[in-house]
């Protein structure tokens, strides 16, 4: 799987920057923090989703009626 086909086209978006950052000089401590903060954003990220759609289908709601 070629991952640098879905990687985000901006030269500058953090998201490319974290996907091809060297994990090797990482220690277990750093990679298990590392783990803990991306758990985090993924919750978050997810949340924000959640909100979104639910926002998008209020406003689908109300204007068809």
């Amino acid at each position: 799987m070629d991952m640098d086909n879905d990687l985000p086209r901006k030269a500058d978006d953090p998201l490319a920057r974290l996907i091809q950052q060297d994990l090797g000089p990482l220690s277990v401590a750093d990679l298990e923090a590392r783990v803990t903060a991306l758990e985090g954003e993924i919750s978050r990220t997810r949340a924000k989703l959640k909100s979104a759609v639910n926002h998008k289908a209020s406003a689908e709601a109300l204007f068809r009626r």
